[in-house]
């Protein structure tokens, strides 16, 4: 039996839980992932004050130090349980950074449907940006494709038609 003491020595894959965006308005955020990417909104936007005698006021201070004094949070969830943590900060530069994947850092995420074409469309019509024509990953041997898109507010992110194992997996395809 696997004992809870041993897990420090343990090897294996964690699970991923969530993401977190700054976003220049969390309102507008809220709206585009829950009605563009149909994320289920967990949380609606609050505020959270810069207060010691709090535990989410510390908790904030250790992560961002001293130099704010509100903000604003959001969180969503995927279908699938992955969570979307939006934070939108007053005083905080309102555009997007510039698109630089050679760059040490965090680059893209990636979503999955099947629709990748309607879901693409949706993402522009909402304001968003189609970056480069949706792709077969593996042409004549797997119906797999992708894209990468962007947001309003200028995140960048893949949208997959399948899950990332059948992706990458050396299984064959058959039909």
């Amino acid at each position: 039996m696997f004992r809870l003491q041993n897990m420090k020595d343990a090897k294996y894959p964690r699970s991923f839980s969530h993401i977190g965006i700054t976003v220049p308005d969390i309102h507008k955020a809220v709206d585009f992932y829950q009605n563009v990417m149909g994320w289920y909104v967990v949380m609606k936007p609050s505020t959270v004050h810069k207060e010691a005698e709090t535990a989410i006021g510390q908790m904030c201070i250790d992560v961002f130090g001293h130099d704010w004094e509100t903000f604003e949070i959001a969180h969503l969830s995927t279908s699938d349980g992955i969570g979307i943590e939006l934070f939108s900060f007053p005083h905080g530069v309102k555009e997007a950074p510039e698109f630089n994947p050679f760059n040490t850092g965090l680059f893209h995420f990636c979503v999955q449907d099947p629709d990748i074409e309607g879901l693409t469309k949706k993402i522009v019509e909402a304001g968003g940006k189609q970056r480069m024509p949706i792709r077969e990953y593996y042409p004549n041997e797997k119906p797999y494709k992708m894209v990468y898109v962007q947001d309003p507010f200028g995140i960048v992110f893949e949208i997959y038609t399948h899950s990332y194992e059948l992706t990458y997996s050396s299984g064959a395809y058959q039909e």
